[in-house]
Protein backbone atom coordinates (compact mmCIF):
# COMPACT_ATOMS: atom_id res chain seq x y z
CA UNK A 1 0.00 0.00 0.00
CA UNK A 2 2.71 2.59 0.23
CA UNK A 3 4.51 2.16 -2.68
CA UNK A 4 1.36 2.62 -4.48
CA UNK A 5 0.40 5.78 -2.34
CA UNK A 6 3.80 6.94 -3.07
CA UNK A 7 3.65 6.18 -6.84
CA UNK A 8 0.16 8.13 -7.21
CA UNK A 9 1.27 10.87 -5.75
CA UNK A 10 4.49 11.15 -7.26
CA UNK A 11 2.33 10.79 -10.59
CA UNK A 12 -0.04 13.59 -9.12
CA UNK A 13 2.48 16.04 -8.41
CA UNK A 14 3.68 15.95 -11.29
CA UNK A 15 7.59 14.22 -9.71
CA UNK A 16 7.22 11.38 -12.28
CA UNK A 17 5.98 12.23 -15.98
CA UNK A 18 2.83 10.43 -16.96
CA UNK A 19 3.36 11.46 -20.53
CA UNK A 20 6.31 8.78 -21.25
CA UNK A 21 5.65 5.65 -21.39
CA UNK A 22 7.39 3.09 -18.79
CA UNK A 23 7.99 6.23 -16.72
CA UNK A 24 5.45 4.64 -13.88
CA UNK A 25 6.40 1.20 -14.15
CA UNK A 26 10.13 2.26 -13.27
CA UNK A 27 8.60 4.45 -10.69
CA UNK A 28 6.84 1.46 -9.10
CA UNK A 29 10.07 -0.72 -9.09
CA UNK A 30 12.44 1.74 -7.56
CA UNK A 31 10.00 2.97 -5.36
CA UNK A 32 8.82 -0.99 -4.16
CA UNK A 33 12.46 -1.30 -3.53
CA UNK A 34 13.10 1.51 -1.23
CA UNK A 35 10.11 0.78 1.15
CA UNK A 36 11.06 -2.78 1.48
CA UNK A 37 12.17 -1.90 4.36
CA UNK A 38 8.82 -0.64 5.76
CA UNK A 39 7.51 -4.41 4.79
CA UNK A 40 9.91 -6.02 6.46
CA UNK A 41 9.75 -4.41 9.63
CA UNK A 42 6.33 -4.08 9.66
CA UNK A 43 5.35 -8.32 9.17
CA UNK A 44 7.82 -9.07 11.46
CA UNK A 45 6.51 -6.83 13.97
CA UNK A 46 2.88 -8.55 13.95
CA UNK A 47 5.14 -11.90 13.41
CA UNK A 48 6.25 -11.24 16.83
CA UNK A 49 2.56 -10.00 18.59
CA UNK A 50 1.46 -13.16 17.27
CA UNK A 51 3.82 -15.30 19.26
CA UNK A 52 6.08 -16.25 16.51
CA UNK A 53 9.35 -17.89 16.98
CA UNK A 54 10.98 -18.57 13.51
CA UNK A 55 11.33 -14.35 12.83
CA UNK A 56 13.85 -15.16 10.20
CA UNK A 57 11.38 -17.06 7.95
CA UNK A 58 9.18 -14.58 8.54
CA UNK A 59 11.24 -11.71 6.60
CA UNK A 60 12.20 -14.65 4.38
CA UNK A 61 8.55 -14.93 3.21
CA UNK A 62 7.97 -11.36 2.94
CA UNK A 63 10.18 -10.87 0.63
CA UNK A 64 9.76 -13.23 -1.92
CA UNK A 65 5.64 -13.39 -1.63
CA UNK A 66 5.16 -10.53 -4.10
CA UNK A 67 8.34 -10.65 -6.22
CA UNK A 68 8.20 -14.54 -6.46
CA UNK A 69 5.07 -14.86 -8.31
CA UNK A 70 6.31 -11.48 -10.40
CA UNK A 71 9.48 -12.97 -11.25
CA UNK A 72 7.84 -16.16 -12.49
CA UNK A 73 4.96 -14.68 -14.73
CA UNK A 74 7.01 -12.07 -16.18
CA UNK A 75 9.47 -14.79 -17.47
CA UNK A 76 7.04 -16.52 -18.47
CA UNK A 77 5.26 -13.54 -20.80
CA UNK A 78 8.92 -11.83 -21.85
CA UNK A 79 9.77 -15.60 -23.09
CA UNK A 80 6.42 -15.49 -25.32
CA UNK A 81 7.60 -11.89 -26.58
CA UNK A 82 11.25 -13.02 -27.50
CA UNK A 83 9.82 -16.18 -29.31
CA UNK A 84 7.68 -14.28 -31.23
CA UNK A 85 10.26 -11.47 -31.98
CA UNK A 86 8.04 -9.20 -30.03
CA UNK A 87 9.90 -5.61 -29.14
CA UNK A 88 7.51 -6.14 -26.32
CA UNK A 89 10.40 -8.32 -24.70
CA UNK A 90 12.44 -6.41 -22.15
CA UNK A 91 16.30 -6.43 -23.11
CA UNK A 92 18.84 -8.67 -20.91
CA UNK A 93 20.17 -5.51 -19.45
CA UNK A 94 17.36 -4.62 -18.03
CA UNK A 95 16.40 -7.83 -16.71
CA UNK A 96 19.51 -7.63 -15.16
CA UNK A 97 19.34 -4.19 -13.79
CA UNK A 98 16.08 -5.31 -11.73
CA UNK A 99 17.58 -8.32 -10.85
CA UNK A 100 20.38 -6.31 -9.13
CA UNK A 101 18.18 -3.37 -7.52
CA UNK A 102 16.12 -6.50 -6.00
CA UNK A 103 19.22 -8.59 -4.99
CA UNK A 104 21.10 -6.03 -3.62
CA UNK A 105 18.20 -2.89 -2.94
CA UNK A 106 14.98 -4.82 -1.86
CA UNK A 107 16.04 -7.85 -0.08
CA UNK A 108 18.89 -6.48 2.37
CA UNK A 109 16.57 -3.50 3.10
CA UNK A 110 13.69 -6.07 4.17
CA UNK A 111 15.83 -7.75 6.14
CA UNK A 112 17.22 -4.66 7.83
CA UNK A 113 13.86 -3.79 8.54
CA UNK A 114 12.92 -7.62 10.43
CA UNK A 115 16.01 -6.78 12.07
CA UNK A 116 15.00 -3.01 13.42
CA UNK A 117 11.43 -4.78 14.27
CA UNK A 118 12.98 -7.84 16.73
CA UNK A 119 15.47 -5.18 18.28
CA UNK A 120 13.14 -2.18 19.11
CA UNK A 121 9.42 -3.32 18.04
CA UNK A 122 7.00 -3.62 20.99
CA UNK A 123 6.55 -7.30 20.87
CA UNK A 124 3.37 -7.60 23.16
CA UNK A 125 0.06 -7.51 21.60
CA UNK A 126 -1.53 -6.22 24.61
CA UNK A 127 -4.55 -8.28 24.74
CA UNK A 128 -7.16 -6.71 26.46
CA UNK A 129 -8.86 -9.68 28.03
CA UNK A 130 -7.44 -12.99 28.94
CA UNK A 131 -8.52 -15.80 26.79
CA UNK A 132 -9.00 -19.90 27.81
CA UNK A 133 -6.82 -22.87 27.08
CA UNK A 134 -9.86 -24.39 24.89
CA UNK A 135 -11.37 -22.73 21.98
CA UNK A 136 -14.88 -22.48 22.18
CA UNK A 137 -16.58 -24.49 19.83
CA UNK A 138 -18.62 -22.82 16.86
CA UNK A 139 -22.21 -23.28 16.18
CA UNK A 140 -22.43 -25.26 12.62
CA UNK A 141 -26.24 -24.94 12.40
CA UNK A 142 -26.35 -21.42 10.44
CA UNK A 143 -27.82 -20.11 7.87
CA UNK A 144 -26.49 -20.10 4.00
CA UNK A 145 -26.36 -16.53 4.05
CA UNK A 146 -23.98 -16.85 7.11
CA UNK A 147 -21.55 -18.82 5.72
CA UNK A 148 -17.20 -18.19 4.50
CA UNK A 149 -18.45 -18.23 0.82
CA UNK A 150 -21.38 -16.03 1.01
CA UNK A 151 -18.92 -13.09 3.11
CA UNK A 152 -16.28 -13.48 0.93
CA UNK A 153 -18.81 -12.32 -2.42
CA UNK A 154 -20.25 -10.00 -0.59
CA UNK A 155 -16.80 -8.50 0.88
CA UNK A 156 -15.35 -7.71 -2.70
CA UNK A 157 -18.36 -7.22 -4.76
CA UNK A 158 -18.81 -3.87 -2.81
CA UNK A 159 -15.57 -2.68 -3.25
CA UNK A 160 -15.52 -3.20 -6.93
CA UNK A 161 -18.94 -1.29 -7.46
CA UNK A 162 -17.41 1.70 -5.75
CA UNK A 163 -14.78 1.93 -8.58
CA UNK A 164 -16.55 0.49 -11.59
CA UNK A 165 -16.48 2.98 -13.76
CA UNK A 166 -13.06 4.60 -13.19
CA UNK A 167 -11.76 0.79 -13.40
CA UNK A 168 -13.48 0.61 -17.05
CA UNK A 169 -12.02 3.72 -17.62
CA UNK A 170 -8.21 2.82 -16.71
CA UNK A 171 -8.46 -0.02 -18.95
CA UNK A 172 -9.23 1.27 -22.06
CA UNK A 173 -6.28 3.17 -21.62
CA UNK A 174 -3.72 0.76 -20.25
CA UNK A 175 -5.08 -2.10 -22.51
CA UNK A 176 -6.15 0.82 -25.67
CA UNK A 177 -2.30 1.80 -25.65
CA UNK A 178 -3.39 5.33 -24.73
CA UNK A 179 -2.07 7.43 -22.03
CA UNK A 180 -3.78 7.69 -18.56
CA UNK A 181 -3.57 11.76 -17.11
CA UNK A 182 -5.88 11.46 -14.42
CA UNK A 183 -4.24 10.17 -11.70
CA UNK A 184 -6.10 12.89 -9.11
CA UNK A 185 -9.15 10.84 -10.06
CA UNK A 186 -7.66 7.53 -9.30
CA UNK A 187 -6.33 8.62 -6.56
CA UNK A 188 -9.53 9.27 -4.85
CA UNK A 189 -10.94 6.01 -6.22
CA UNK A 190 -8.32 3.65 -4.23
CA UNK A 191 -8.39 5.83 -1.41
CA UNK A 192 -12.15 4.78 -1.68
CA UNK A 193 -11.76 1.28 -2.25
CA UNK A 194 -9.49 0.87 0.52
CA UNK A 195 -12.16 3.10 2.84
CA UNK A 196 -14.70 0.95 1.56
CA UNK A 197 -13.29 -2.34 1.99
CA UNK A 198 -12.32 -1.45 5.40
CA UNK A 199 -15.83 -0.99 6.80
CA UNK A 200 -17.35 -3.97 5.10
CA UNK A 201 -14.51 -6.03 6.26
CA UNK A 202 -15.03 -5.21 9.94
CA UNK A 203 -19.08 -4.91 9.40
CA UNK A 204 -18.42 -8.81 8.42
CA UNK A 205 -16.49 -9.20 11.49
CA UNK A 206 -18.60 -8.42 13.68
CA UNK A 207 -21.51 -10.43 12.30
CA UNK A 208 -18.82 -13.46 12.37
CA UNK A 209 -18.15 -12.69 15.96
CA UNK A 210 -21.66 -12.30 16.72
CA UNK A 211 -22.08 -15.68 15.56
CA UNK A 212 -19.27 -17.06 17.95
CA UNK A 213 -16.75 -17.68 15.87
CA UNK A 214 -13.69 -16.82 16.26
CA UNK A 215 -11.85 -17.51 13.44
CA UNK A 216 -11.60 -14.28 12.05
CA UNK A 217 -8.18 -13.39 11.10
CA UNK A 218 -7.69 -15.02 7.96
CA UNK A 219 -10.84 -15.09 7.30
CA UNK A 220 -10.72 -11.14 7.76
CA UNK A 221 -7.56 -10.98 5.12
CA UNK A 222 -9.24 -12.97 2.34
CA UNK A 223 -12.50 -10.83 2.54
CA UNK A 224 -10.60 -7.80 2.62
CA UNK A 225 -8.39 -9.36 -0.58
CA UNK A 226 -11.31 -10.61 -2.51
CA UNK A 227 -11.48 -7.04 -4.57
CA UNK A 228 -8.50 -7.89 -6.24
CA UNK A 229 -9.94 -11.46 -7.39
CA UNK A 230 -13.02 -9.44 -8.58
CA UNK A 231 -10.47 -7.17 -10.59
CA UNK A 232 -9.17 -10.17 -12.02
CA UNK A 233 -12.48 -11.68 -13.11
CA UNK A 234 -13.37 -8.42 -14.57
CA UNK A 235 -10.28 -8.61 -16.52
CA UNK A 236 -11.96 -12.12 -18.49
CA UNK A 237 -14.82 -9.91 -19.19
CA UNK A 238 -12.48 -6.79 -20.38
CA UNK A 239 -10.33 -8.91 -22.65
CA UNK A 240 -13.15 -10.75 -24.76
CA UNK A 241 -15.83 -8.49 -24.83
CA UNK A 242 -14.25 -4.61 -24.95
CA UNK A 243 -10.62 -5.10 -25.90
CA UNK A 244 -10.81 -6.74 -29.03
CA UNK A 245 -7.61 -8.49 -28.80
CA UNK A 246 -6.55 -11.71 -30.38
CA UNK A 247 -3.60 -14.08 -30.02
CA UNK A 248 -1.35 -16.08 -27.87
CA UNK A 249 0.94 -13.45 -27.20
CA UNK A 250 -1.34 -10.52 -26.71
CA UNK A 251 -3.41 -13.52 -23.96
CA UNK A 252 -0.06 -14.04 -22.56
CA UNK A 253 0.88 -10.70 -21.88
CA UNK A 254 -2.63 -9.62 -20.78
CA UNK A 255 -3.72 -12.56 -18.53
CA UNK A 256 0.18 -12.60 -16.95
CA UNK A 257 0.55 -8.93 -15.80
CA UNK A 258 -3.54 -8.40 -14.60
CA UNK A 259 -2.41 -11.67 -12.48
CA UNK A 260 0.61 -9.68 -10.80
CA UNK A 261 -1.95 -6.59 -10.45
CA UNK A 262 -5.12 -8.63 -9.33
CA UNK A 263 -2.28 -10.43 -6.57
CA UNK A 264 -0.89 -7.21 -5.84
CA UNK A 265 -4.21 -5.39 -5.07
CA UNK A 266 -5.40 -8.41 -2.86
CA UNK A 267 -2.60 -8.04 -0.71
CA UNK A 268 -3.32 -4.22 -0.39
CA UNK A 269 -7.08 -5.20 0.27
CA UNK A 270 -6.22 -7.71 2.24
CA UNK A 271 -3.62 -5.94 4.87
CA UNK A 272 -5.70 -3.27 5.42
CA UNK A 273 -8.79 -4.73 6.05
CA UNK A 274 -6.99 -7.40 8.60
CA UNK A 275 -5.26 -4.36 10.55
CA UNK A 276 -8.60 -2.38 10.70
CA UNK A 277 -10.25 -5.46 11.85
CA UNK A 278 -7.03 -6.19 14.47
CA UNK A 279 -8.21 -2.59 15.85
CA UNK A 280 -11.47 -3.39 15.84
CA UNK A 281 -11.27 -6.57 18.14
CA UNK A 282 -8.86 -4.95 20.38
CA UNK A 283 -11.15 -1.74 20.71
CA UNK A 284 -14.57 -4.34 21.21
CA UNK A 285 -12.76 -6.22 23.53
CA UNK A 286 -11.05 -3.73 26.04
CA UNK A 287 -14.77 -2.57 26.76
CA UNK A 288 -16.09 -5.97 27.94
CA UNK A 289 -16.58 -6.29 31.70
CA UNK A 290 -15.63 -9.09 33.21
CA UNK A 291 -16.25 -10.02 36.74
Amino acid sequence: MTTSMTVLTLALTGFVSTTRRGSILTCFVIVYCLTSIIGGYISTKLYFQMNGKAWARCVFLSALLFPLPVAIVFSWANSVAMAHGSISALPFTTIVTIGFLYAFVSLPLTMMGGLFAKQYAKKDMEAPVRTTKVAREIPTELPFYTNRFFRMLLAGNLPFTAIYVELHYVFKCVWGHQLYTMFGVLFCAFALVLIVTSFITVALLYFQLSREDHRWWWATFINAGMGGVYLYAYSFYFYFYESGMTGFLQASFYFGYMAIISFAMFLILGSTGFRLSLMFVKYIYSRVKCD
